[in-house]
C-alpha cells in the first residue's frame, strides 16, 4: 500500500553547517483489531502484513493456533464516520465451531510493549493457553545450537532488512532453521508486532508449531515476546539486548531457550542451556 515510510522535511546540522533537506521516516499508524466484529485491541504499527500481525497476535492471546480454524481477515469499509476504509481497522473471522479461551480479550486499550498481566499472573495465563509444549519434535535429536552459529544470526538479519536501511527506525524479527537458515523476517516500529507478523504468516500457511527454529529479534526480550515465542511453539529466543526478569521467569517454566546480549561472539545464555553446545564452546575458548 505504499504507507511503509513517508518523507518529512528535516534540518541538517554538520559540523556547524546547517541545509533543509527531505528525511525518510518510518510510518507509524494505530491498527484496531476486532474478533468476530469485537474490537479487542488497538496496536500502533508500520502499516504492512496487517493481516499476519492480527493472526499473529491472536496466536499469542491463545485464539488461534491452526490454519483451519482462520475463516477470514479483512480491512473493516466504512470505518470512518463519513464511510471511508482507513485500512486501519481488521475483522479476523473464526471458523465455526472455534471455541474462545477462558481469558479475557476485552481488553480494547493500546497495547504497548509492557501491556498485560503481572508477575505470576502472567505466567499462569500462559500455562493454561499453550496449545504445544516447548520440546524439539517427536522422534528427533535435541536441537543443538553451537555459540559460533547464533554468533552470526545478527548480521544475516541486519542484511534482511529492507526498510531499516532507508529509515533507521524499525525493530525486527527473524526465524531460522536450526542450522542458520533464514525462514522470514518482518519489520515494524514495535519488536512485538514484528513478531505477531511472522508468527502469523506460519498460521496462514500452516506451519505452527514452528518446532526447531530460532526466533531472532532486535532490541531486548521482553515478557510479551518470550510469550509469544511459547504461544507459537518456538524453542530458542535470541535477542541483541537484555532480557527481563519475567522474560527469563517465563522462559525456565517453560522450557524455552533464552539467549540475550548476542553481540558477536558474546552472548548471555539465561533459559534452556541444554540447547546450547556449551561444553564445545568452552573448548574453543
Amino acid at each position: 500500500m505504499g504507507r511503509v515510510t513517508e518523507r518529512r522535511k528535516v534540518i541538517r546540522i554538520r559540523d556547524g553547517a546547517e541545509s533543509t533537506r527531505p528525511d525518510t521516516l518510518v510510518a507509524e499508524e494505530p491498527l484496531e483489531i476486532r474478533l468476530n466484529g469485537k474490537a479487542i485491541a488497538i496496536t500502533m504499527r508500520t502499516p504492512g502484513d496487517d493481516f499476519a500481525l492480527a493472526a499473529g497476535f491472536l496466536v499469542s492471546e491463545g485464539v488461534l493456533g491452526r490454519a483451519d480454524e482462520l475463516q477470514s481477515i479483512v480491512y473493516c469499509a466504512g470505518a470512518t464516520a463519513d464511510g471511508s476504509n482507513t485500512y486501519n481497522v481488521v475483522d479476523v473471522r473464526t471458523a465455526p465451531g472455534v471455541v474462545m479461551p477462558d481469558i479475557t480479550l476485552e481488553r480494547n486499550v493500546y497495547t504497548t510493549s509492557s501491556c498485560g498481566l503481572c508477575g505470576k499472573a502472567s505466567l499462569d495465563a500462559v500455562r493454561t493457553t499453550a496449545r504445544w509444549t516447548i520440546d524439539d519434535g517427536d522422534d528427533a535429536p535435541p536441537v543443538r545450537l553451537e555459540p559460533a552459529l547464533l554468533a552470526v544470526l545478527p548480521d544475516r538479519l541486519r542484511a534482511a532488512q529492507r526498510v531499516f536501511d532507508r529509515t533507521g527506525g524499525l525493530h525486527a524479527a527473524a526465524l531460522f532453521t536450526e542450522d542458520g537458515e533464514l525462514l522470514d523476517v518482518r519489520e515494524d516500529v514495535g519488536r512485538h508486532n514484528a513478531v505477531d507478523k511472522l508468527v502469523g504468516r506460519a498460521l496462514q500457511d500452516g506451519r505452527l508449531p514452528l518446532s526447531r527454529t530460532v526466533l531472532l529479534v532486535s532490541g531486548r526480550a521482553s515478557f510479551e515476546l518470550a510469550q509469544k515465542a511459547v504461544m507459537a511453539g518456538i524453542p530458542v529466543l535470541a535477542a541483541v539486548s537484555a532480557p527481563s526478569s519475567l522474560a527469563v521467569d517465563l522462559a525456565a517454566e517453560s522450557g524455552l531457550t533464552l539467549v540475550g546480549f548476542l553481540r558477536g561472539a558474546s552472548m548471555n545464555v539465561y533459559a534452556g542451556e541444554h540447547r546450547i553446545a556449551l561444553r564445545a564452546a568452552a573448548a574453543q575458548g
